[in-house]
């Protein structure tokens, strides 16, 4: 069985004004009537023999997160509920403690979206008949473009007999513009997801190698009885006192176990208003237009408007999002750069 964990908290700070502290990003409705969080959850649901997932998120979106399962009809699911966060590590660590040793963990960020769903199941069939041999399986995206927002990975030699499964030669940082163009020229490198699938057990087994004093504080932070119960609050003392780092970082840079399996669904992290631009049905003058907006002699830019009436001129590769609590305007060229004011 294949149990999603399904990681809701991120603030999405660069999707800000419509992401913000009160509706955080898996909250935001992009393409329609759904969350992200949404699509997530029943996008995970559709997996073949898959358990109930596992939400770990913000315990101050509790109320908002369970609405939003209501609207869905998904009621089977469990809740862990963060005081701060900690990262996508003591996260997943704490699902995975919760789980038993032999369970596959996929762990997918709740901002994630899929022109092709289909293949996403595929690639995660592939990942889980690999990863009871032990292995920490991420998914790997062959680029299409110089990004410079994500991470890289570069895969070694091919892991026989599964199909498409490598072992990871060296994962790479966010690059700059110079080198993200030598890894796409190159063929040999892809994106790193963020998606991650491996048994509960290997995993505790990892961070308790790597990072023990992570393991002990997320265990303090268990409640120690009715750990079966459908809400779990995590202690705040405990869980504030825990080291704080992402799995790439945490466990997979650091192991000899890790694996990647390729991933091609139109993969995006939705993670900037250039990703959405990018990912969105352009008009004529390649622009993204919703709301009262009116474009005269603008090209290539992103324009959001509410309830009023917003008017771009003669401006190219610009991003206006007016939400009436908030107004970005940013060239899309810092897209990546864009946090919420002070």
């Amino acid at each position: 069985m294949i149990k999603p964990v399904i990681l809701a908290g991120g603030r999405g700070t660069r999707l800000w004004p419509l992401s913000n502290a009160e509706q955080t990003k898996p909250l935001i409705r992009l393409h329609g009537e759904r969350s992200l969080l949404q699509e997530t959850v029943l996008r995970a649901a559709q997996l073949p023999e898959v358990a109930e997932p596992i939400l770990v998120y913000g315990q101050d979106h509790h109320p908002q997160i369970a609405e939003h399962m209501d609207e869905i009809g998904v009621t089977r699911y469990r809740a862990l509920l963060e005081p701060v966060g900690r990262g996508t590590a003591p996260a997943a660590l704490a699902a995975a403690l919760l789980s038993t040793e032999d369970d596959l963990l996929l762990v997918l960020p709740a901002d994630h979206g899929f022109d092709r769903p289909g293949r996403f199941a595929e690639a995660v069939t592939r990942a889980a008949e690999a990863a009871p041999s032990d292995l920490l399986m991420t998914f790997g995206v062959k680029p299409d473009r110089p990004e410079t927002g994500f991470g890289y990975i570069q895969p070694g030699a091919p892991i026989s007999p599964y199909q498409d499964v490598y072992r990871i030669e060296a994962f790479h940082e966010k690059p700059d513009q110079t080198t993200a163009h030598r890894y796409l020229d190159s063929g040999g490198c892809f994106w790193n997801s963020g998606m991650f699938l491996f048994r509960a057990g290997l995993l505790i087994e990892e961070i308790r190698n790597a990072r023990p004093e992570m393991l002990r504080q997320v265990r303090a932070a268990l409640p120690g009885e009715e750990r079966d119960r459908r809400v779990i609050e995590l202690d705040e003392a405990a869980f504030s006192a825990c080291p704080s780092g992402s799995i790439d970082r945490m466990v997979m840079e650091k192991t000899d176990r890790g694996a990647m399996v390729t991933l091609d669904a139109g993969w995006s992290d939705l993670g900037s208003w250039l990703a959405l631009w990018q990912k969105e049905a352009p008009d004529g003058q390649a622009n993204v237009v919703a709301g009262p907006a009116e474009l005269r002699s603008v090209t290539a830019s992103y324009v959001i408007a509410g309830d009023r009436t917003v008017l771009v001129q003669g401006l190219d590769r610009i991003v206006v999002i007016d939400t009436g609590t908030g107004l970005l305007v940013a060239s899309m060229d810092h897209a990546q750069d864009i946090r919420p004011p002070d």
